[in-house]
């Protein structure tokens, strides 16, 4: 999942400006078979790009929807590239894929210039050696983007409220409900066949098209969280075709494609851990720099949650940051998981969350509208192809009674995200296309070179221990570690980015398991403070 840093960029301004008071977004059978990665691939017709933008050029890919079908039903994907600023000293293609899943890498490519500083940002030295491509995976984006609800269904799912204390947000009648409807939703607007094909092993063959229609012999990548399962299973099926690889925020690909309620409990306790770590440096630091609790943040976010839900509080339209509506409790804890997990929004959480005790719910109603994606189900931008993808990989349990189980855990667990967690793989348990040839087998990438593997020490959605396993899954890894809270690291960390840098252009890596520190303490100093 892209850092809130990234997703913010808007909101966070709107969100300044009203408080400055200016004016101014399933399971199968389990297989190991690598069938399809290579002897069955068709050779790729030639890209034919076009100018899409400064700087950026766009192609068409149609690929195989099954590989082990080479003559069957194709699927467009759309590639987006960056062509090296230094042709001469080119080094050649750096594939990325920037997380989600779900999220588009064009449109991450076509707005990189506007996110400088944040995860997954290239530096100029990258930009100069290489043409950076994107590619939209399927289902994502501009490559047939999964739709499961009517534009209504969409905006009614958008305007319910969640109980912040209830487990899933709702009663487990109505969730199952919800979930029958949106899985029933999926089988009426796609195609099973093709929601079964989104599996990461065909994301891997499908960049594999992708390097052989760009006459590479070779490819670099870097994948950001959900990227960093798309790279291990490219390695695993087409080790020889690596030149290096960069993963950044990694997930644990043996429990990615394990039990997934493991899986998003081992997510929640992450994200509860990082708004503990905001909690403890607002009190740490004082009410003269965190004047939000007065000293006990906790227990005043606590009533902050339970009084906007018993009385939500209305916004007012405002031009340039929100179109009105209401702000809840369920809304609140949502955007605060977000926002805890980058600890260089902290100064804007607090802000909002003073604004909001205050009766000015505009800065944390402008911030929930900009989650785009999240680990948990939230009717966002991105939440079909997110679930659609993570179903056609998981191994997700049928019966009930081990999602009672799994939620009654994390709320144990993760006292305030776990109720966030809890029964959030319910779509997965009834998805109706089963994917029954996806590769499960443990993706240890021999036979490619040494992966660079990247690590925050307080990661809201990947734990460090996922990289410390991933480490040891990877036939040759090196593990370097970020202090500090945030998802991703390259972009946002100057040890980081000279590591990364060097790891893409030169081939050379840290010492396994250095550690960089932060570049700045982290503060929770508002960024504004409202009269009191």
């Amino acid at each position: 999942m892209p850092r809130p840093a990234a997703r913010y960029g808007a909101a966070f301004a709107a969100a300044f400006m009203v408080l400055t008071g200016c004016s101014s977004s399933a399971s199968g059978p389990r297989s190991t078979s690598a069938a399809g990665a290579s002897a069955s691939a068709p050779s790729p017709d030639p890209l034919t790009w076009s100018t899409c933008g400064k700087d950026l050029e766009c192609a068409t890919i149609k690929v195989p929807q099954e590989y082990t079908e080479p003559d069957g039903a194709q699927i467009p994907l759309a590639l987006m590239r960056h062509r090296a600023t230094d042709p001469d000293h080119r080094i050649g293609s750096l594939i990325f894929n920037p997380g989600g899943p779900g999220v588009s890498a064009t449109e991450t490519l076509r707005n990189l210039p506007k996110t400088a500083g944040t995860p997954g940002a290239f530096s100029p030295a990258v930009l100069a050696r290489f043409d950076v491509i994107a590619m939209d995976p399927r289902g994502v984006g501009g490559s047939r983007a999964v739709r499961c609800l009517t534009d209504k269904q969409r905006a009614d799912a958008a305007g319910t409220a969640f109980d912040p204390a209830v487990p899933g947000g709702k009663p487990l009648p109505q969730l199952l409900a919800d979930a029958a409807a949106f899985t029933d939703g999926c089988a009426k607007h796609q195609s099973k066949k093709f929601l079964a094909s989104l599996s990461t092993d065909n994301v891997a063959r499908d960049i594999d098209q992708v390097r052989s229609a760009l006459d590479e012999d070779k490819i670099t990548y870097y994948g950001l969280s959900y990227g960093t399962v798309v790279g291990p299973m490219y390695a695993t099926l087409f080790p020889h075709r690596v030149r290096q690889m960069v993963l950044d925020a990694p997930v644990d690909t043996n429990l990615w494609f394990g039990n997934s309620l493991t899986f998003l409990d081992d997510v929640a306790v992450a994200s509860e851990r990082t708004l503990n770590a905001w909690f403890k440096t607002c009190r740490t630091e004082g009410t003269a720099v965190c004047p939000f609790g007065t000293g006990n943040p906790q227990a005043a976010f606590d009533t902050l949650i339970d009084t906007l839900e018993a009385k939500p509080l209305k916004i007012a339209p405002a031009k340039g940051a929100t179109p009105g509506g209401e702000l809840d409790g369920a809304m609140t804890l949502e955007t605060t998981r977000a926002l805890a997990g980058d600890q260089n929004v902290w100064p804007l959480l607090t802000s909002a969350l003073l604004a909001a005790q205050d009766g000015n719910g505009a800065p944390l109603y402008s911030l929930w509208r900009a989650v785009t994606v999240s680990p948990f189900p939230v009717p966002t931008a991105m939440f079909e192809a997110h679930t659609a993808i993570r179903c056609a990989d998981w191994r997700t349990p049928t019966g009930i009674a081990a999602h009672k189980a799994a939620a009654t855990k994390a709320v144990r667990e993760a006292k305030r995200i776990g109720t966030r967690a809890a029964y959030a793989a319910l779509n997965c348990a009834r998805w109706p296309a089963p994917n029954k040839d996806r590769v499960t087998k443990p993706l240890t990438g021999a036979g490619a070179p040494p992966a660079l593997v990247v690590a925050g020490r307080l990661d809201p959605v990947t734990p460090h221990h996922w990289a410390e396993d991933m480490t040891r899954t990877l036939h040759s890894a090196v593990l370097l570690t970020r202090e500090g809270v945030g998802h991703g690291s390259y972009g946002i960390n100057s040890c980081v980015n000279s590591a990364v840098d060097a790891a893409l252009i030169h081939g050379t890596h840290p010492a396994d398991g250095a550690v960089c520190k932060t570049d700045k303490p982290a503060t929770t100093r508002p960024l504004v403070l409202t009269n009191r």
